[in-house]
Parts: C-alpha cells; structure tokens; sequence
C-alpha cells in the first residue's frame, strides 16, 4: 500500500482508468475469439460478414489508447489472413 499522498491518489486514479479502460479490452478480446472459431469451424460466411465488427471494436481500443495504433493493425492483418486462407 502506498504511504505518501500522490501515490495513494495515484492508485485511486489507476483503478479508475482499469475499469473505465477494461470493457472496451475484453469485448474486442471476445470479437476477435468468434472470430478464430468461426474459421476453425470453417465457417467462412459468418466470418466474413463478423470481420468488420472486429475491425471496428479494434480500431475503438486503439483510438481509446488502449492498445497501441501498430498493435490494431497488425490484429487487423491477422483477422483478415483468417479469412483469407
């Protein structure tokens, strides 16, 4: 536990900005995941249709800093490298 004022503000500010920040994390994790099964179960069609929601839930979590903008386009490349071969 911190002892000194700031960082125990800066605790308090760091739980905030995790919570604020997780949703937008794990949803574009879940996309991202029906996507892989999607194409393991070789269903190309739903894939397809699914892939510009996941390109839009990653390119949210990059504009909300969450990930790095060249972390989104590499998923990006590799979603769309699923469906591709």
């Amino acid at each position: 536990m911190p002892i000194i004022k700031s960082a125990i503000k800066r605790a308090r500010q760091n739980t905030v900005r995790r919570s604020r920040r997780q949703p937008y994390k794990t949803h574009m994790k879940t996309m991202m995941r029906k996507m892989v099964d999607l194409t393991n179960e070789g269903k190309k069609d739903e894939a397809a249709k699914l892939l510009p929601s996941v390109y839009k839930t990653i390119d949210t979590a990059a504009k909300k800093n969450i990930i790095h903008p060249k972390n989104a386009a590499r998923k990006k490349s590799r979603m769309a490298k699923l469906i591709a071969k």
